[in-house]
């Protein structure tokens, strides 16, 4: 048996392993996926395709052909939650060292928030020509410690995490996307209901060890990029690769105020017209609900319990192929 892994460990290939989520974007994703096979055989990338099948199906795909077949460039075709998944299967592999490893995205989701900081178009024909052309970028990761019934988890994160309504949302979109309903109109309706039921919730965010927010929170984000929530600006002045993280905090606001400013959460001038909002930037963040336990967190669509929430910063991690 020994043996047989030391084989399978010494393999090694030039090709891309793509990781297709077919029930991404309402599975359009499935519908789209020939012609997306056709461009990549059509710029003559060497490749070798599998579909997930079940939640985090793509964690032990990324995670078990590295460590047995020796990939170091893997193609998300998918939404954001396809790229957490592929990113956590990344960084559980033991094979290489995760700057080794290159990473395309071909962004058939719903939010597509990470490829907005880059303006990587949703053109398939451009989307195959960026991933031909290699540029890559050596981007910062996110980690997130929280505790699962009392024991202690680790997420990683490419673009952003969120919690509050931001978590909310989340949990009631992916509801909605496993009953076949989905669409910008369905998910603004959504948000809409969110903000109406939500009860604001007491933390304490601690940032490189100073504690600097201690109330109630309507909606806190965490990011490497500047986009969260299907095209907010929450993070408006987030950089990918300067090793710290962005936090936008909106404290407890008044619905028609909020409502009234939905256009600027497009915009990022929001962080300058509502005085109920606070930025922050750090290294190392962590968040703590009062009472203890209360508190939910989204990672690109994956909803992790329970708080508190140990953020650390894994910089230039991960060669990402951007324009």
């Amino acid at each position: 048996m020994e043996q047989n892994w030391f084989i399978r460990m010494s393999e090694t290939t030039n090709k891309w392993l793509v990781v297709v989520n077919p029930n991404a974007s309402i599975r359009k994703c499935e519908k789209d996926w020939p012609e997306i096979e056709r461009l990549l055989l059509q710029e003559q990338i060497e490749f070798d395709a599998i579909k997930t099948t079940h939640p985090r199906h793509a964690i032990e795909i990324v995670r078990d052909n590295i460590n047995t077949k020796g990939y170091k460039k893997i193609i998300s075709i998918g939404g954001d939650g396809t790229n957490n998944e592929v990113i956590n299967g990344i960084f559980s592999q033991q094979r290489f060292p995760t700057q080794e490893i290159q990473m395309g995205v071909i962004p058939v989701g719903t939010g597509n928030d990470w490829r907005r900081t880059f303006d990587i178009p949703l053109d398939y024909p451009q989307n195959v020509k960026i991933i031909k052309e290699g540029k890559s970028f050596l981007h910062d990761i996110g980690k997130v410690t929280y505790f699962n019934h009392g024991d202690p988890q680790v997420r990683y994160f490419l673009n952003a995490a969120g919690t509050g309504l931001d978590e909310m949302v989340c949990g009631r979109t992916n509801k909605m996307k496993a009953e076949g309903k989905g669409g910008s109109v369905r998910y603004m309706l959504s948000t809409a209901s969110c903000l109406l039921n939500y009860k604001c919730v007491h933390i304490q965010l601690e940032v490189d060890d100073q504690l600097v927010f201690d109330d109630e929170i309507l909606s806190l984000s965490v990011g490497n990029g500047k986009y969260n929530g299907g095209g907010m600006m929450m993070m408006r002045d987030a950089i990918p690769d300067d090793g710290l993280f962005d936090i936008t905090v909106i404290k407890k606001v008044g619905l028609m105020k909020f409502a009234a400013n939905i256009n600027n959460l497009y915009n990022g001038t929001f962080i300058d017209k509502l005085k109920e909002v606070s930025t922050y930037r750090g290294k190392k963040i962590r968040i703590i609900s009062i009472p203890a336990h209360k508190l939910l967190l989204e990672t690109e669509g994956e909803t992790l319990t329970n708080s508190p929430f140990d953020f650390e910063m894994m910089p230039k991690a991960i060669q990402m192929i951007i324009k």
